[in-house]
């Protein structure tokens, strides 16, 4: 260890996010970038503790004391070798993960103020494409071939793995590209395509074929394959069943995203088919990340005000959470740069209709509400508080999550990863599970 005293002396330093009034106007990344020299010394701030909660609290038991080490002495290449040991693809983890291993450090119990894990991620990783110490590799094969259903991050994991170990990989996916969230839900100013762009290309000449537009019916999985890796995540949106539903203006919250990344990629689409909030009064139903991204999504195209809602009560506001102590998760209230950026949060709040004039959506009618302890155990009772209100609105887009899919009795040699097998999670975990999925494959042909 470099420097095991500088905790004490160096306090956390984030690379911060570019001004409001200039990253509202385009999809460039909002997170900016420290220098090397601050980066290093961020990475000095790590304490090597004997137990290293950090390497506990992360799904795919990465270990920022060693790669931070490396940081700090300036060897980056060996920084990067470290980490990618355990994450395939830290370039992603390091722009989108919520840090679960921060909220574990040592430093945060004690100061509040963690190591920049997340942030030494993205460096680490973005110095390793630029200095070419992101090798190609000819993996020796041994005649079997797997097929992975869905690209997005638990597929993209197994088939790098399955390929490294020398299987012959084919990705298939229904969508134009791969990705799947990554690149249709998760917006450009949090991650930019062209870093998922960069990956594939090394994915590719690696040898994994990749086949896109393939609606693959899990229950007919395509022939000629020794194995399947199903990864196809969580496709189906919770829906909200009220009056109005059919209104125009009410969309998922992906309808928005998804296409917004398509025209950002060149996809063009009429008047009547683009989801826009511009000019408009939206409304977000849900309060987790997928309506924060909402938010700064409506804010670039150029709504006129946003409101988000959430049927929960309000959180903590922290830093610390009685209900989940360190090293755990603290659920307290989280600000996003997208609520940094413009909007009006309300919780406790249950949507009772859709109201509208000739078609189309003019507002929503809401009931403020409290939970009470249910006493005979489960589910809290919800009961209404005062009187309805409605909100106007003319664009409402619905982000309340995602359904697990159902999936039918699977062969011997059918392995699941990802969201489908655990439900919504995150990306983190999705990358974990799409690990394991590719080490049961392999001992499944030992």
């Amino acid at each position: 260890m470099g420097n095991p005293k500088a905790f004490l002396t160096i306090h956390r330093k984030e690379a911060g996010h570019r001004p409001v009034h200039d990253r509202i106007h385009d999809f460039g990344e909002v997170e900016q970038t420290l220098n090397s020299n601050d980066r290093r010394m961020q990475a000095s701030r790590c304490m090597d503790c004997g137990v290293p909660f950090c390497h506990w609290a992360c799904p795919l038991g990465n270990k920022p004391p060693e790669w931070n080490d490396a940081l700090y002495k300036g060897d980056w290449e060996l920084a990067y070798r470290l980490l990618n040991s355990t994450n395939d693809f830290p370039e992603f983890t390091g722009r989108i993960c919520p840090a679960l291993c921060e909220k574990a450090c040592v430093l945060n119990l004690v100061e509040h103020e963690p190591t920049t894990n997340r942030e030494n991620e993205a460096a680490i990783t973005e110095h390793a494409f630029e200095e070419n110490y992101v090798r190609i590799h000819h993996p020796e094969r041994n005649g079997k071939k797997v097929a992975v259903i869905g690209a997005g991050p638990a597929g993209l994991v197994a088939a790098n793995r399955l390929n490294l170990k020398g299987y012959m990989v084919t990705v298939f996916d229904k969508n134009e590209d791969a990705g799947g969230l990554l690149r249709y839900g998760i917006p450009n100013f949090k991650l930019n395509k062209a870093v998922i762009d960069r990956r594939i290309d090394v994915l590719m000449q690696e040898g994994i074929t990749f086949k896109y537009n393939q609606n693959i019916d899990v229950s007919k999985l395509p022939e000629g394959f020794d194995a399947y890796v199903i990864a196809t995540g969580t496709p189906t949106a919770r829906d909200l069943a009220i009056p109005g539903r059919e209104l125009k203006g009410v969309y998922f919250a992906l309808d928005m995203l998804a296409q917004q990344n398509r025209v950002l990629a060149g996809c063009e689409y009429t008047k009547d088919q683009l989801v826009s909030a511009k000019g408009k009064d939206v409304l977000v139903i849900g309060g987790g990340d997928t309506g924060s991204d909402c938010i700064g999504t409506a804010h670039r195209q150029g709504c006129k005000s946003v409101t988000q809602i959430e049927i929960m009560p309000k959180p903590a506001e922290g830093p610390d959470d009685p209900a989940n102590p360190w090293p755990n998760w603290p659920r307290t209230l989280k600000t996003t740069t997208s609520h940094e950026e413009g909007c009006t949060r309300r919780w406790n709040i249950n949507s009772l209709k859709f109201i509208g004039k000739d078609g189309k959506l003019t507002g929503v009618e809401v009931q403020e509400i409290t939970w009470k302890p249910n006493p005979e155990g489960g589910r809290p009772i919800m009961e209404a508080v005062g009187s309805p209100e409605v909100i106007k609105a003319d664009m409402v887009l619905l982000a309340m999550g995602f359904l697990k899919p159902e999936l039918p009795e699977l062969a011997p040699n059918v392995f699941v990863a990802g969201d489908v097998v655990s439900g919504p999670s995150l990306v983190v975990r999705a990358m974990a599970s799409g690990r394991d999925a590719a080490e049961k494959v392999d001992k499944f042909f030992h």
